[in-house]
């Protein structure tokens, strides 16, 4: 593609997002870009759009020699990873906000970039209108990344602040997520956490040349938070956030997961409120570095795929630099992590199973302690997700495998016990 090319566009899905790329595109004629065909499952639906603009027939699109972009925003992650297939072999650039058809699919779409040679852009996948991945790609070296750390799903941030303000119950908040638009049709995509958990599987990939299946990563969501856990943690001062966290250790492999976490109010991820995103990149020399913008809705997320559009103008593609011209990094779950945890009964808890234990409330009807656990335990068993039982991370949680024997002398002198 030329500098300035007019860019044809073949869209796939006219809902919150698709919709909300239609009005932009017709707002913003500089661009050179115009949507030729729209492809949709249900014809019936009355549309903003002239009737003329729809199809049903997805090779419309992909078979139309006058359209150079496929732009994808649906729901359907299998359905989405044929029409990026396709579209790639076909000539054509592509431009996606499927996160999960993107995280479960990664090596299939870096090999489909490198035989087909066309650009296939993704930043409204992940954190909507903060330009996350574009920055990990240019700007950030592979070496001086230390840690990246994120508020990735507006839905769950939404809920998490009205609990905390507002005094909402957990139900009352995802009710009212829904009903703005914030929280999927499906809330346990966002709830549960795998929402954050597949963009994580893609910022990854760009921050670290990390290419990691969902199933490899840590996670769980928001749903066991518990209105306790918010009462202490405003006794302590903190918020809890569900925080994806990227960070290099000692041995220069890289801890990653999705979890609830304490957060310092001084933390700049305690600013991020309701359906914000934020993110805070940690390198060599620039310190910290914090990203604040919408990261759910129709424009936020519209405004990321038309961002990628105008830099299909100029041929852009990701270089994937982290994977192709430097040794990626290794995931690893050999470290520890510091947690606080509250249950209603003891016997839920496998108590040998946490290397020390720092605080216990038994006396209350929801019994909390704060300690330290190996990862490793954490991946391979489930007790910590079930029972009622609410894991939230400390505000510093991982501990590095050297410092480890120094901090349980430590914990033990002030236990008393050494």
């Amino acid at each position: 593609m030329e500098a300035h090319k007019q860019l044809t566009i073949g869209l796939f899905g006219f809902g919150v997002v698709g919709e909300g790329l239609y009005k932009v595109l017709q707002q913003t004629p500089s661009l050179k870009a115009s949507i030729k065909k729209v492809c949709i499952k249900n014809p019936e639906k009355k549309r903003n759009a002239p009737a003329d603009l729809f199809t049903t027939n997805k090779n419309d699109l992909l078979n139309d020699p006058e359209i150079n972009v496929i732009v994808e925003v649906i729901d359907d992650s299998a359905a989405a990873f044929d029409i990026v297939q396709n579209a790639l072999r076909n000539g054509k650039s592509v431009v996606s906000a499927s996160k999960k058809m993107i995280a479960e699919n990664l090596p299939a779409i870096l090999q489909l970039q490198e035989e087909t040679g066309q650009s296939f852009l993704c930043e409204s996948a992940a954190c909507a209108s903060i330009p996350v991945i574009r920055n990990l790609e240019e700007y950030y070296d592979n070496d001086l990344l230390h840690s990246i750390k994120a508020i990735v799903n507006g839905s769950t941030n939404f809920i998490l602040t009205k609990m905390f303000e507002d005094k909402l119950s957990f139900s009352e908040a995802l009710l009212l997520a829904q009903q703005l638009g914030f929280a999927e049709s499906n809330p346990k995509l966002d709830v549960e956490g795998f929402d954050a958990l597949n963009k994580w599987t893609i910022l990854l990939n760009h921050a670290y040349g990390i290419v990691a299946h969902p199933d490899d990563i840590l996670f769980t969501g928001i749903q066991n938070v518990q209105g306790s856990d918010a009462g202490v943690a405003k006794e302590k001062s903190y918020d809890i956030k569900l925080i994806a966290q990227a960070k290099k250790l000692k041995n220069g492999k890289v801890a990653a997961f999705v979890l609830p976490q304490f957060v310092e109010l001084t933390d700049p991820l305690s600013f991020v409120k309701n359906e914000y995103n934020g993110v805070v990149i940690e390198s060599g020399f620039a310190d910290k570095q914090f990203f604040y913008g919408k990261g759910a809705g129709s424009f936020p997320t519209a405004s990321a795929v038309l961002s990628d559009i105008a830099a299909l103008r100029y041929n852009y593609r990701y270089e994937y630099k982290k994977l192709y011209h430097h040794k990626p990094h290794v995931l690893t779950n050999d470290y520890y992590l510091k947690v606080y945890l509250s249950f209603d009964d003891w016997k839920y808890i496998p108590r040998e199973e946490f290397e020390w234990i720092e605080e216990w409330h038994a006396q209350a009807e929801r019994k909390y302690l704060i300690g330290v656990l190996h990862c490793e335990k954490l991946v391979q068993s489930n007790w910590w997700k079930t029972n009622n039982t609410s894991l939230i991370l400390t505000p510093d949680p991982i501990i590095d495998n050297l410092d480890i024997i120094h901090l349980k002398k430590r914990s033990l002198e002030l236990a008393g016990v050494v």
